[in-house]
């Protein structure tokens, strides 16, 4: 079965036993999550979609902080003198999908 679900704005094609990085979530290591708002279903050729969708993906999270790449922005005005340097590392959840029912 596969499941097309909403987590934190983004969107994420998952079936059972996928693991996969998400942006923060709260829990910790070892807790299970349910994520209610999926936004399409695939089960054996039978296609649901919309408002239609009536499943719920169950997964478990393996580690709790998890920080991404360094993502630099850097802003610079020519013959003015002027740079600014920012910065900052997005932080991840790592999950595993147990069951989509």
């Amino acid at each position: 079965m596969l499941a097309v679900v909403k987590i934190a704005g983004q969107q994420f094609k998952v079936k059972a036993g996928d693991s996969l990085y998400v942006p923060h979530i709260e829990g910790k290591t070892g807790d299970s999550v349910e994520f209610k708002d999926v936004l399409f279903t695939d089960n054996g050729g039978s296609i649901n979609s919309g408002s239609s969708v009536n499943a719920v993906v169950k997964a478990e999270i393996v580690n709790d902080h998890i920080k991404g790449d360094k993502v630099i922005a850097f802003k610079m005005k020519r013959r003015k003198g002027f740079r600014k340097k920012h910065g900052h590392r997005t932080q991840y959840t790592h999950i595993k999908v147990t069951a989509i029912a």
